[in-house]
């Protein structure tokens, strides 16, 4: 009753029926025309979104001029006389304009804005209007911070974001607002157990989005702190062709090539492919990590209104078996030198091999409606081990095992989605809906262990560590099927779901005003570590409001909901409930000179409820924990400062804590600080480079990133008050850049400073109680080579 009472007064609010010109802007071979601004009589103008499309509302009758320009094409010019309510439809081609094509080639640069969302992300909307926080990572930024995998740590540069390391670079966990977020791939949901994805090497990666808070648009079923979106490179329809030398500290090698192009004359069927190819030690002994990914991808113009493109991407990763960066020690965090390992050479190494297929397909219905369908098939093998202690003893001392971890994982996944827009009376409408719908299957042996060290006198010292086993070869029981043993084992994970979503983003007042209206439907079965799939469903409403208070600011609120199925018996015989997540947010956007810098400013509060965890006196039993709630602040801008200079600066302030505990669950206290949410972070990124005279090219770097207040993860109330030190490691670098060649140094951890990276954490598992961390690298450099042809 509440959002029609809010709809009726806006409607009556709203102008008399008015005039409209909008339509699409395509290149030559029918795609959709980037960067093009359209002016209006030579006044008003508007950029052209990732679509091509572009619209002027709210017109009086009578005539008006069209220009649609771009520097590389020629300008093109159109007069129309409109009529009182009338809407027409301009659509343009553009051509190539000779005589400034090659002035483009030399001079243009990559911003670090970006002022639209890819299409995976399904709203078709400037970012400005969206009523929700979401910030973006390019490839330009991060080409020169030198990110050769996800796990670099590329994502500072996103407020508030940080990195709870486990499994070395293997897998992310990347968490925000207090919680790990879902990983997404071209707007499919990924994530297929606790540990998954693997981390995906920036060689083919175009752009990292991260959207904050529960996204009713992309999904309603996970943790609502958010989701980050990798879009992989597609082709551009230019012939391009870059190849890039890299070597650095501790015997890291890697080559990339990126070819990008046409294989036919008409330029209906384009193709991409770009190759990359690591292998690199460590700063700590008997490591070793190789990597192969291999990603070509084909996309066809069928006719004017239809694109299908097919991506296919191949990783391997062969490295030391992973836990290889976890030491441990009663004494307290950084007791140890950061060289420490436990790893011992001779265990079985750990191998991965990652298929991954995209098929999509993009038809306009006219230049209004566009319909996307896209399909997903992952598969992922992996054999191996972890290394983990069996035992550490009050002196320090430890008895090492390597566990086997093998692991297969299968997805099927599929949406559809429909964007299009219209006008009632003077209101205009942004409409979003489709079906999202999915099958994950995970099985893994983790059952088996070989223990390194003998009981009698035999433990590994870390302080005066002798590599060595104790006991002679010994090897994992492979004779089973990978199914039967994780069967065995309760190794088992699976997720079905299906979901039905629509929104409506309605413009009020020239698209002044912006309400949005949407819910999603989802039906999911959840089930664990070998039990009984849990099915839910539920349907989650989302709520945004967004006001431009004038062409270059808008400030915005949202309301949003997820839910996410668990597994488990609650001891006092009551039903388990999915845990639910609720969003309250409000947030000013600004673009600044021209749209040269943005900043986003966000005001969020997340309540989790229903979460379950072990019932101390029974383990088989579960008991919900109570309340948790994060609360916090963002802030990020990005931009040029002025010819040459980029900034990246973010900060975030986070609460988050457990706001009450239910009778049972006392591993909680109210008052405890989640995992993950540290209080402070904040980046700051300069890049200046040298545009006049004869030191054009050359380039300086300066990056610092902090966390203080760190929180960490921890199994007893006597650690509450015990954390790591205030993290803080600086950057910087230097390089030379012109339209073909460029060398890049970086310098991290320029300080030198003992870091110890997040996951760390406190537990009385062993014999004495320890604390757990891993090291982050001393000073090390990174020397890249590129050459573009």
């Amino acid at each position: 009753m509440v959002l029609a009472l809010v709809f009726s007064l806006l409607s009556t609010a709203a102008f008399a029926q008015t005039g409209v010109i909008r339509g699409t802007i395509l290149t030559k071979n029918n795609r959709p025309a980037k960067n093009v601004v359209v002016k209006l009589n030579g006044s008003q103008e508007k950029e052209v979104d990732s679509l091509g499309r572009y619209e002027f509302q709210a017109l009086a009758a009578k005539s008006y001029e069209i220009r649609a320009k771009h520097i590389s094409f020629a300008s093109q010019v159109t007069t129309i006389n409109l009529k009182e309510g009338e809407t027409r439809i301009l659509d343009f081609i553009l051509q190539e304009d000779k005589n400034t094509i090659q002035e483009v080639l030399v001079s243009a640069k990559k911003p670090i804005v970006e002022h639209q969302l890819s299409n995976s992300l399904r709203v078709q909307v400037p970012i400005l209007e969206l009523s929700q926080n979401v910030q973006t990572i390019n490839s330009e930024a991060i080409a020169k911070q030198q990110a050769f995998n996800l796990s670099d740590g590329i994502y500072r540069n996103i407020s508030g974001v940080s990195r709870q390391t486990h499994w070395n670079d293997m897998y992310v966990n990347i968490h925000m607002r207090g919680s790990q977020i879902q990983a997404f791939r071209n707007g499919m949901n990924i994530v297929s157990s606790y540990w998954s994805p693997l981390s995906e090497d920036m060689a083919t990666v175009e752009k990292i989005e991260f959207v904050k808070g529960p996204a009713g648009f992309m999904m309603s079923s996970g943790d609502p702190a958010g989701i980050y979106n990798v879009v992989t490179k597609k082709p551009s329809g230019t012939e391009h062709a870059e190849v890039t030398m890299s070597l650095g500290s501790f015997e890291n090698y890697r080559s990339t090539l990126d070819l990008d192009g046409k294989l036919s004359q008409d330029e209906k069927l384009l193709y991409r492919l770009n190759i990359a190819g690591s292998s690199k030690a460590s700063f700590r002994a008997n490591e070793d990590n190789k990597r192969l990914v291999i990603a070509p991808v084909l996309s066809y113009r069928l006719n004017t209104k239809t694109l299908a493109t097919f991506e296919y991407t191949y990783q391997k990763a062969r490295m030391t078996d992973v836990g290889s960066a976890y030491v441990m020690s009663p004494e307290g965090f950084g007791s140890l030198p950061r060289e420490t390992t436990f790893t011992q050479k001779g265990t079985e190494p750990f191998n991965v091999d990652e298929h991954s297929t995209f098929l999509t397909v993009e038809h306009q219905l006219s230049s209004a409606w566009k319909l996307t369908a896209q399909g997903s098939f992952f598969s992922y093998n992996q054999t191996g081990a972890s290394s983990w202690p069996q035992d550490i003893f009050p002196d320090g001392k430890v008895i090492r095992k390597s566990d086997i971890w093998d692991a297969k994982s299968t997805m099927v996944l599929a949406q559809a989605f429909l964007n299009g827009n219209f006008r009632t009376s003077a209101i205009e409408h942004h409409i979003l809906a489709g079906i999202d719908l999915g099958s994950k299957d995970y099985i893994a042996d983790w059952n088996q262990s070989i223990v390194l060290d003998s009981l009698n006198g035999g433990q590994f010292d870390p302080k005066n560590p002798v590599y060595g086993f104790d006991f002679g070869p010994q090897s994992f029981d492979r004779s089973l099927s990978l199914q039967e043993r994780a069967a065995r084992g309760g190794g088992s994970m699976n997720t079905k779901y299906s979901s039905l979503y629509v929104q409506d983003q309605m413009g009020f007042f020239d698209n002044s005003l912006r309400l949005t209206l949407a819910a999603r439907y989802t039906s999911m079965a959840v089930g664990t570590w070998g039990g009984t799939p849990v099915k839910n469903e539920k349907i989650t409403p989302r709520i945004g409001l967004s006001y431009s208070i004038d062409k270059n600011t808008a400030v915005y609120g949202l309301l949003d909901q997820s839910f996410l199925p668990q597994q488990g018996i609650l001891f006092d015989g009551s039903k388990v409930k999915p845990i639910t997540g609720n969003n309250y947010e409000l947030g000013i956007k600004r673009e600044w000179f021209g749209g040269k810098w943005n900043s986003t400013l966000a005001l969020y509060q997340i309540t989790k409820n229903n979460e379950i965890t072990s019932y101390g006196p029974d383990p088989k039993m579960s008991v919900e924990v109570g309340q948790k709630r994060i609360r916090g602040i963002e802030f990020d801008i990005r931009g040029e400062i002025t010819k040459g200079l980029n900034l990246i600066a973010n900060y975030a302030y986070t609460d988050g804590k457990v706001s009450k505990v239910n009778e049972g669950a006392d591993q909680f206290f109210v008052g405890q600080v989640l995992d993950g949410a540290d209080k402070h972070i904040a980046n700051l990124w300069l890049d200046y480079e040298i545009i006049h005279g004869r030191a054009r090219g050359l380039a300086f770097q300066l990056g610092g990133y902090s966390n203080m207040d760190r929180a960490t993860e921890y199994y007893s109330q006597e650690f509450k008050d015990r954390n790591i030190e205030d993290y803080f490691r600086l950057d910087a670098g230097m390089g030379y850049r012109t339209e073909k060649f460029s060398i890049n140094l970086n310098v991290q951890n320029l300080l030198d400073k003992y870091l110890i990276d997040g996951g760390s954490y406190y537990t009385d598992y062993f014999t004495t109680p320890v604390y757990s961390w891993q090291a982050g690298a001393p000073r090390n450099y990174r020397l890249s080579f590129s050459y573009k042809f």
